[in-house]
Parts: C-alpha cells; sequence; structure tokens
C-alpha cells in the first residue's frame, strides 16, 4: 500500500516486532489457558495438539510473552510517566467517548487512558509470571498450597488482562487510523495533531 511521503513515522520495526510476539503469546496463551480454565473451554487444547501438548507448551509461551513484554516495558516505561495533563484528560474522558475531544487536554505519544494501560497490564504481566512459576510443578515442586494460592493469583491476572487487552483492541478499531501504526509504523499528520498533539509539535517543531 502506498503511503503519504508526510506521514508520521510513529514505531520503529522492531517496536512493532516486539508488539506482534507479545500480543500472538498472549492470544495462544489466553486460548490454551482458558482450555483449562473451564470445562467449556476444553476443546480448545485441540489447537495445540491436545490437553498433554497443551499443557507443556503453555508455560514456555508464558516465558516468551514475559521475556517480551520486559523488552516492551523497558522500551516504553520513560513515555508512559503520568502528568497532571494526563490526569485532566482521565477526568475527560466522557466528553471524548461521547465524540467530543476538542476540549481534551493537549497529550504526548501516549494520553492518560494508555498509560493507565500500561501500567495496568505491567502489574496483569508481574503478577502471572510470579504466579506462573509458583504453578509450573514440572521445574519448581513447591508446596501444595503456594501452588493452589499461585493458582487463585494466575487465574484472577489473567482474566483482568484479557479485558484489559479486549479494550486496547476495541479502542485501537474505534480511534480510526490508529491501527496502521503497528502495521506500517506511521501515521497521518492529522492523526497525530488531533489525538496527540503535543508529540505532533515534537516531532514537526510546529
Amino acid at each position: 500500500m502506498i503511503r503519504d511521503p508526510k506521514d508520521l513515522k510513529r514505531y520503529e520495526p522492531k517496536e512493532r516486532a516486539n508488539h506482534w510476539v507479545v500480543g500472538i503469546s498472549f492470544i495462544l496463551l489466553a486460548l490454551s489457558g482458558l482450555a483449562f480454565f473451564h470445562p467449556a473451554f476444553y476443546p480448545l487444547t485441540q489447537l495445540f495438539g491436545g490437553p498433554t501438548w497443551t499443557r507443556i507448551i503453555h508455560p514456555y509461551l508464558g516465558v516468551l510473552m514475559a521475556l517480551s513484554f520486559l523488552a516492551m516495558f523497558f522500551r516504553f516505561k520513560h513515555l508512559n510517566k503520568m502528568t497532571p495533563a494526563d490526569k485532566d484528560w482521565l477526568n475527560k474522558v466522557g466528553q471524548m467517548v461521547d465524540g467530543d475531544d476538542h476540549n481534551m487536554p493537549e497529550q504526548g505519544k501516549y494520553n492518560g487512558g494508555q498509560k493507565v494501560m500500561f501500567w495496568a497490564l505491567a502489574i496483569c504481566m508481574l503478577l502471572m509470571t510470579i504466579s506462573g512459576l509458583f504453578i509450573w510443578r514440572a521445574w519448581f515442586g513447591l508446596d501444595i498450597t503456594v501452588v493452589r494460592l499461585g493458582a487463585v493469583v494466575h487465574a484472577a491476572a489473567a482474566a483482568v488482562m484479557i479485558a484489559l487487552i479486549m479494550v486496547h483492541v476495541y479502542a485501537a478499531i474505534w480511534v480510526k487510523g490508529t491501527i496502521r501504526a503497528m502495521w506500517y509504523g506511521t501515521v497521518t499528520r492529522g492523526w497525530a495533531k488531533q489525538h496527540h498533539r503535543g508529540w505532533y509539535r515534537q516531532v514537526t517543531g510546529k
């Protein structure tokens, strides 16, 4: 697809690759994890070659996602520090949901909602990684009480993370022109000026 040469670069190829590794591993983990969460989802094990292979593959996918997310965390954490403008944005988010985003505070590369999402996902990822190690009995033969506690925390963090990712995907679709940033790495100048004016000023000098 031909792109306007005036479009703005939002993500480098390595940043997009990092994002998609996290995203794809998350989908596979969600499907394999749900297969063992409730009998209604048990047929999902067939996507991974049966229940035995699903149980074997799941934790290794978890390691892949944890390491990929860690790389993404350190790559973007400095851009996700909350500011007074972000808090003001969150207070006015109702106006934007109603279709009026003209009075929203000027935002940098990420807005207040995206920053809250980033830190919430980071907390969930930390909880899921630690609890996942607790219940990985093939490598860590911990006390059964610890395993049970880990299983509860793992399931709760996973449920929250699935909900957060659903909101993340919906928001990307809802704000037209957002998805192309992760497909092609660029956004239009109009998109940047409307949704992230501070970042637009920074990259264009205007």
